[in-house]
């Protein structure tokens, strides 16, 4: 057999591993998605919790749309399923690439998608459990009173999925530093000597990713700023003893 016909060969069976991982993770988000069909409605009170806490008594959402009651929650259960399927799903992808890593890289990469996975749940829980009761009591507080608040479900969802993202990617920051140290891109001291630079990016980022108010830009470029420092002390600890040389040489 040639090399061409083996390089062909292998080709085909990674595209039928592939094929095989990709199914396998979407059986698993639609088992997860089935489980949690019947509990749509419970979902949506749940996260419409903070929200309503802080309106007037009786008063509850509006569907602008006709369908946007129903859908609504049927949305919210496919990234409810997507939030608890994440470690199967990338369980499958870890076993797809595994056996192309050398064992060095096999041992940083299990602790650091597991972390990566932790502050990401991490980051959500904060985001719901802190900042939105804080965000919707700064803003029901602080209106006018001739405004009344008559928030629609739809779009409601789709603010409160922004804050998940938004605090779970940003949550992120240790590991994306690990991540840069470990390719040789940056080194722990140069992370140190940027730390003011940093916290102005930091600033400005939660001033972007987040509604315009001051109460959940500061919840987000604070809880940063202290990551930033978490990811310097892990990228020192996890730096390759030569990549620590050759840097302070």
């Amino acid at each position: 057999m040639s090399a061409a016909d083996l390089n062909e060969s292998s080709l085909i069976e990674h595209l039928i591993e592939l094929r095989s991982r990709v199914v396998r993770a979407l059986l698993g988000l639609g088992v997860v998605l089935l489980a949690l069909m019947p509990f749509s409605r419970t979902l949506y009170t749940h996260l419409a919790t903070p929200l309503i806490s802080q309106l007037p008594a009786g008063q509850s959402m509006i569907a602008t749309n006709p369908a946007g009651a129903f859908f609504a929650p049927l949305k919210l259960t496919f990234f409810a399923a997507l939030f608890v399927a994440v470690p199967w799903l990338l369980y499958q992808a870890w076993a797809f690439v595994a056996p192309a890593l050398y064992a060095r890289e096999k041992r940083l990469a299990m602790p650091l998608l597991g972390s990566a996975v932790a502050l990401f749940y991490i980051g959500c829980a904060f985001a719901y459990f802190l900042v939105l009761p804080a965000v919707f009591h700064f803003l029901t507080t602080f209106r006018p009173d001739v405004i009344a608040i008559t928030p629609d479900a739809s779009a409601y969802l789709d603010f409160v999925l922004a804050i998940f993202f938004a605090f779970g990617a940003s949550f992120e920051l240790p590991v994306a530093m690990v991540i840069l140290v470990l390719l040789g891109w940056v080194s722990p001291q140069q992370l140190r000597e940027g730390r003011g630079y940093a916290i102005v990016g930091i600033f400005v980022l939660a001033a972007v990713l987040t509604p315009p108010d001051v109460v959940s830009q500061l919840m987000l470029a604070i809880p940063m700023c202290f990551l930033y420092e978490l990811g310097i002390h892990a990228a020192r600890w996890l730096q390759p003893r030569d990549q620590g040389k050759t840097a302070k040489s």
